[in-house]
């Protein structure tokens, strides 16, 4: 769409042309990029809906402080990937949930992120046992607020024994 190419073959050769002279990348297949692209973009465009949430997002934000490389992504399927030494892990939740987008941020491009909340809460929901370093940084409020979009009893009892409003 971008050069109006419309012979397949053509297409094809020119992009392995440009893939060879190192002007564009092909992390997947059927997907290219620019040499600086967005990992985050990509965890986002391969498998959708999805949006990074879990320990990526709670280190970022000083939730927890084990250092982890991979970027973790919620989707409607679980697989990790690696891509240029950087492992990308997709966690399967229901669709129900995926799909609401109550606390989860999206940039202009189209880069999915969920609040540090939303992302202790999706935790919380796929490991019944995690540890948190840092929960001082957490709204409760919003917390309480997002957790209705799960419909789940069980969370709702470890959320609140986890911040002790029982």
């Amino acid at each position: 769409m971008l050069i109006g190419e419309t012979n397949f073959e053509s297409l094809n050769k020119r992009l392995n042309y440009y893939i060879q002279k190192g002007k564009l990348f092909n992390p997947r297949k059927g997907i290219y990029a620019k040499q600086a692209y967005s990992m985050n973009e990509l965890a986002c465009l391969l498998y959708t809906p999805s949006y990074i949430s879990l320990e990526f997002v709670l280190q970022q934000a000083g939730v927890i402080f084990q250092f982890n490389s991979q970027i973790t992504v919620v989707s409607y399927l679980s697989r990790t990937i690696e891509i240029e030494g950087i492992a990308l892990s997709f966690r399967k939740i229901k669709n129900e949930i995926l799909i609401d987008t109550f606390g989860i941020n999206t940039d202009d491009k189209g880069v999915s992120m969920a609040t540090p909340e939303r992302a202790l809460l999706d935790i919380l929901y796929l490991n019944s046992n995690y540890y948190f370093d840092n929960l001082n940084l957490i709204d409760v409020d919003l917390i309480f607020k997002i957790l209705p979009i799960y419909k789940s009893k069980v969370l709702t009892k470890r959320v609140t024994k986890l911040f002790n409003n029982d």
